[in-house]
């Protein structure tokens, strides 16, 4: 029988204490309040009987003797292919006005993936989206952080990457969202059909904290069923900033020793936990995870983005509209390119790249006033055309069709002698006049 506990003091605007015994760290509990109404809470600090309550709706209307009923469990959400299609928030609730989900619930996934369940990463996550595909491909079960400042498009990326994707199932994740960005993601995955492939965890700006933190536990416990049944899943989570806050703000109110910036001090462990569900299953499916991270006024140095630097597989830096092409690395390209892709890409990434730098400092001497050579005037009309069809987040084209467009760019700013490519691929890909 189910023991009730009716001792509640110190109610606050989201948190409340309670009495207990027997209580596990992030077991849910059930509150019957006076008028009839119920709601759920999280324990969330442990300190003999006293129980710190994190309430996942609002406390209005909570007194000191209400019954509270501990559900022997922690936080759960549903699972099955009824959630393609669905949105929902944190806590796993719907929010399209559609009915509620049945069938099987599990808990919220806390633990890592058995290292024997997993296999090396060899396989291509396909984007359309030259920037990524060509220069810094995303592997399977590959983590990657979006580094980027508030004010830059980067959900509209996420957008276009959900749309392009050849992922079985795209899981996005939203946390601290604005309303007109939440209609967005709506409105992207209805006009372009991806929908039906499509789940959505949304915590909006004006939610509670604790919502904002269950969503990507939620997300990832969500793929990982998926994968675990032979799908590839790729999971879009933004922000992960927004994330670290909700972290700070709850730490603050329990008065726990901040670290940098009054972040919590396992902030890193907080952060590695949820990269770390990024895996490729052997003879299964795999989660590939793709977050985006705001860096506060650019500081590459703030927590949050510090942090996640020593956790993921390289970054992207998203700044000025477009993904910087020297800052950003996938550290597991070389495990795809020219083995699981098409041989040369490897010489065309690592070539238009080159001459893009030097057209960059080429454009440099001619900002400052010196007289060009022939050679600078051929660099910087690569660079023109290089921005224009290969730098462009709004491209959406096959990896083999950006490849012949790199040779096509080369082609038409130099001369074959000029470009110190291995004959072998010069004879077979570059482009013949006429």
């Amino acid at each position: 029988m189910q023991k009730v506990y009716d001792k509640i003091s110190e109610i606050s605007s989201s948190t409340f204490v309670v009495e207990a015994d027997d209580v596990g760290l992030n077991e849910i509990a059930r509150v019957y309040k006076k008028d009839g109404t119920t709601m759920l809470a999280m324990s969330i600090r442990i300190e003999g009987k006293k129980v710190v309550m994190q309430a996942l709706e609002s406390t209005s209307g909570l007194s000191t003797t209400d019954r509270i009923i501990f559900l022997k469990h922690r936080m759960r959400t549903h699972v099955g292919k009824e959630l393609l299609g669905r949105r929902f928030d944190g806590q796993g609730r719907p929010i399209d006005g559609g009915p509620n989900v049945e069938g099987i619930e599990v808990d919220l996934s806390h633990q890592s993936v058995n290292p024997v369940q997993r296999t090396i990463p060899s396989e291509m996550v396909r984007t359309n989206i030259p920037m990524i595909d060509v220069y810094n491909t995303l592997v399977r079960s590959q983590k990657l952080p979006i580094f980027s400042v508030t004010g830059e498009r980067y959900n509209e990326l996420l957008m276009r990457i959900a749309n392009q994707t050849d992922a079985d199932v795209v899981i996005i994740g939203g946390m601290g969202l604005r309303y007109n960005d939440y209609l967005k993601f709506i409105e992207n995955a209805e006009s372009h059909g991806s929908i039906n492939k499509t789940i959505m965890y949304i915590n909006l700006a004006t939610d509670n904290a604790i919502e904002c933190l269950l969503v990507p536990d939620t997300a990832l416990t969500v793929a990982e069923q998926y994968a675990m049944k032979g799908h590839n899943v790729l999971v879009l989570l933004t922000d992960m900033t927004a994330y670290a806050e909700a972290h700070r703000e709850i730490s603050i109110s329990l008065d726990i020793l901040p670290a940098a910036r009054a972040f919590p001090g396992d902030l890193y462990s907080l952060l590695a936990f949820r990269y770390e569900k990024a895996v490729e299953f052997v003879d299964r499916g795999s989660i590939t995870l793709l977050t985006v991270t705001t860096m506060p006024g650019g500081d590459v140095t703030h927590p949050v983005p510090d942090n996640t630097g020593y956790i993921t597989e390289g970054q992207f830096y998203m700044i000025g509209g477009t993904i910087n092409p020297f800052g950003s690395l996938s550290r597991l390209k070389q495990l795809v390119q020219g083995k699981k892709t098409r041989e040369d890409h490897s010489t065309v990434a690592n070539t238009t790249i080159g001459y893009y730098a030097e057209a960059l400092k080429a454009r440099e001497r001619q900002s400052m006033g010196f007289k060009l050579s022939k050679w600078d005037e051929k660099l910087i009309k690569f660079a023109r055309l290089f921005e224009e069809h290969m730098m462009d987040l709004n491209k959406n084209i096959p990896l083999e069709e950006a490849l012949d467009l790199g040779w096509k760019i080369m082609a038409e700013c130099f001369h074959a002698n000029e470009v110190s490519i291995k004959k072998e691929f010069m004879d077979k890909y570059w482009p013949v006049a006429g």
